[in-house]
């Protein structure tokens, strides 16, 4: 039994499973790193996180790839999700599970659900015929083809006609849109809303949940000619990872407590399937629904949807291998705000990195260590040789921190970064006027004021450490290490954001000293 008196509050964070047909690129690299830095910033705040990202496995579109590669559809997962846990441990991403569909656990909670719904009425047997988008996995209505493709893709549809399982999406219609109407945090950003309002209102038709011309994917229980639609299956992650089989079965465990907290993030493309599908499947479950559905916007390259055809497609791994991980997580963070497109541009990424990565952040941590260690053989100024800290410091770092649970709370990311990097600018500033490098220390006063500016400037490295950290982990632990501070000793200190300048006596203690380093976080990048 956990537990659940130990933790301020429970939070469970989603990113989409992602199709195991080719390798991740960097909208999947997005996806995971803006769930990694929330799930960061919510343990950090004294919550009990739960953090779930992993691979969609099923489904003709895998079949269709594996038989091409001349491999199994098995073999085929089995290499490619190995592709995403690499990428994902070079960008630190702290999930709490990976979850593949082909886990066992899975399985069970599909086919539970599936026979739930069968029992009682939800899902019913009859035929579909229509069109149907196999790299989407989608099935469409004519009205929405352009001149026979997909309107997602771009790729011909399929005309289909088999006999297939129906979930009633028309019984929940009114419920769900009388239910997105009444609660503005359920879809954000909030202009998303508008969109799924209006695809409910042109009414929902009962959707088609199997299939029978392809095999790999999941039975339907009680009739294996039946395939559960991928997308059918994939949405159960959600469940399964928090213990959904455990709860069914009367267990104790922290399902109910997560999941009425759920945070999806998705890509815009596919909102429909967890703004609209998803909520009914709930309802039909008699379960909770996710507290927010979080969509994205795209990355494109020249304003084009990055394509392997188009050779236009970004790969992460490159990116991190030349650059860091931490510089890419900080550029999909900063160059737009959530929801929105983002031109992914190298000039723009390498300008960002030289001007606020290298220039701002890494030289005030290189000029203020070593000022520290010429002036004090890098022993830290204690409140009394040092006095108060900069009022003015202390008073810019308590209006960032006063609002980071809002900005957080609606993910509001590239503002945290720009009000952090404006913070940054405002230290280096008053260290170049005050030139400690100028004052007369051989009077008591003049030597006061230089330990006022170094414990200070020091001081304010330590906040920007903690404001970095969801977006930039390794940074920020290597400030840490510079610092003589164990890594992230915020997290475990009764430091919180509101008094996090005043409370820095509890760990730089009078005779501090920081390590001797001539580390350069972010080396300049020198454009041929």
């Amino acid at each position: 039994m956990a537990n659940k008196d130990n933790y301020k509050n429970y939070f469970y964070v989603t990113t989409p499973i992602y199709y195991v047909n080719d390798k991740p690129h960097i909208g999947h690299a997005y996806s995971t790193v803006i769930a990694d830095s929330i799930a960061r910033f919510k343990r950090l705040s004294g919550y009990k996180v739960f953090f779930l990202t992993g691979t969609d496995e099923h489904g003709l579109k895998i079949e269709k790839e594996a038989d091409a590669r001349g491999i199994s559809p098995k073999e085929l997962a089995d290499a490619v999700h190995i592709k995403f846990k690499d990428l994902f441990g070079m960008l630190s991403i702290s999930y709490d599970r990976f979850i593949r569909t082909t886990d066992e656990d899975h399985i069970k909670t599909v086919q539970l659900a599936f026979s739930a719904l069968m029992e009682k009425g939800d899902i019913y047997l009859s035929e579909y015929e229509g069109w149907y988008c196999t790299p989407c996995e989608t099935f469409l209505t004519g009205k929405i083809l352009i001149d026979g493709n997909c309107p997602q893709c771009g790729r011909p549809a399929s005309r289909v006609k088999e006999e297939s399982y129906f979930l009633k999406l028309n019984k929940y219609e009114k419920r769900l849109e009388e239910y997105i109407e009444s609660r503005p945090e359920f879809i954000k950003p909030p202009f998303r809303k508008n969109e799924v309002l209006s695809f409910i209102k042109e009414g929902l038709n009962d959707l088609s949940v199997s299939r029978t011309s392809f095999s790999w994917g999941i039975p339907v229980p009680g009739n294996d000619k039946h395939i559960i639609y991928v997308w059918f299956d994939a949405l159960l992650n959600y469940l399964t990872a928090i213990g959904f089989e455990e709860f069914l079965e009367g267990g104790d465990n922290d399902f109910n407590l997560f999941f009425k907290t759920a945070n999806h993030i998705v890509g815009k493309d596919i909102l429909k399937f967890h703004a609209v599908y998803w909520p009914v499947m709930l309802f039909a479950l008699d379960l909770p629904l996710p507290k927010t559905i979080f969509a994205h916007g795209w990355w494109l390259m020249d304003n084009k949807k990055m394509s392997k055809s188009l050779g236009n497609v970004i790969d992460p791994v490159y990116l991190i291998n030349n650059y860091g991980a931490d510089a890419l997580r900080f550029y999909l963070l900063r160059e737009i705000t959530l929801g929105l497109d983002g031109d992914f541009n190298m000039d723009n990424f390498i300008t960002r990195y030289n001007s606020e990565l290298a220039n701002d952040l890494g030289n005030l941590v290189s000029r203020t260590t070593a000022m520290l260690q010429k002036y004090t053989g890098g022993k830290l100024p204690g409140f009394g040789e040092a006095g108060s800290i900069d009022e003015h410091l202390s008073k810019a770092i308590c209006n960032i921190t006063s609002t980071l649970n809002e900005r957080y709370d609606n993910y509001d990311f590239a503002r945290i970064l720009e009000e952090t990097f404006k913070f940054i600018n405002t230290v280096n500033k008053y260290i170049n006027d005050s030139a400690p490098w100028k004052i007369d220390i051989s009077s008591q006063e003049g030597k006061r004021n230089l330990y006022k500016i170094l414990r200070s400037a020091v001081v304010s490295i330590y906040c920007i450490s903690y404001l970095i950290y969801p977006f930039m982990p390794d940074t920020a632990a290597r400030i840490s290490k510079i610092l003589n501070v164990e890594a992230f000793a915020f997290f475990k200190s009764s430091i919180v954001p509101e008094n996090i300048f005043d409370s820095s006596g509890a760990l730089f203690k009078d005779g501090h000293k920081i390590n001797e380093s001539r580390e350069i976080l972010f080396p300049k990048i020198i454009s041929t």
